[in-house]
């Protein structure tokens, strides 16, 4: 069955046109071999899967909507060679996204909205559930949030008396190598919201989540703070590339 005409390829007219790469094709039908493109991978993707496909392919199924009669093949390899792979795009700053050539309003919304569902999507899966015991699904969600960000962010999961979480908040945002962190604002926190523990999560952009004595110093005085309020601190987790780090696993706490 062939796609219905003009619906799937419809321009997005919340934004302006972008400037691509290469040269829009002309007004009308689009040529076979990139109609014939786009439905082979839509084809297999719905086959298959994502795993079915390589990163500048679903990349280029993300573009479809954003540049509909473009050639969008040498941009996603373009946004790959910039930023490294899947992830890396789609996390990349809206300002460091908007220097690669072709990539305007749409493109970068688009980009945008599916890192925002896959937030929102991992989320789901922990808030308002027993975190002790899914955990395997807060660190997934650790990783997507946090693995691919160019600068460190420093947030704090609140859990009640059941240790269900109830808040995910994010504290700070610092540099390449430092976030600044206040205790007592930690802890004023759990306060308003009668959380009775915490997990400490920040991520370091060099892919090491090795914890500096700047993280273990300020974790034992979010710990010390914390126990003085009856609040238990469950971990501290430092998010790197490819791998986490428990404080509590590891014996720093």
């Amino acid at each position: 069955m062939s796609d219905p005409p003009a619906l799937a390829e419809r321009a997005l007219p919340l934004f302006p046109a972008d400037e691509a790469p290469a040269t829009p094709l002309p007004p009308g039908r689009l040529p076979s071999y990139i109609a014939d493109h786009r439905k082979r991978l839509r084809a297999r993707f719905l086959d298959g899967g994502a795993e079915a496909l390589p990163d500048y392919e679903l990349l280029e199924l993300i573009l479809f909507r954003a540049l509909p009669r473009h050639d969008v093949k040498p941009l996603a390899h373009q946004l790959l060679g910039a930023f490294g792979d899947f992830n890396h795009v789609l996390s990349a700053p809206e300002h460091r996204l908007a220097e690669i050539r072709g990539v305007g309003a749409a493109v970068i919304a688009e980009l945008k909205i599916v890192e925002a569902a896959a937030h929102r999507l991992a989320r789901s899966r922990v808030l308002q559930r027993p975190v002790l015991s899914s955990w395997g699904a807060l660190i997934a969600y650790c990783h997507t949030t946090m693995a691919h960000r160019e600068t460190e962010r420093f947030r704090v999961l609140f859990l009640d008396r059941k240790n269900i979480l109830i808040a995910d908040e994010e504290q700070a945002r610092g540099t390449v190598d430092h976030v600044p962190v206040y205790p007592r604002e930690v802890i004023k926190r759990a306060l308003e919201i009668s959380a009775s523990a915490l997990i400490l999560v920040h991520n370091h952009p060099s892919g090491d989540p090795t914890p500096s004595e700047a993280d273990i110093a300020m974790t034992r005085q979010i710990q010390e703070a914390a126990e003085v309020m009856g609040i238990t601190l469950h971990d501290h987790l430092i998010i790197g590339k490819s791998r986490e780090l428990s404080f509590r696993s590891d014996g720093y706490l």
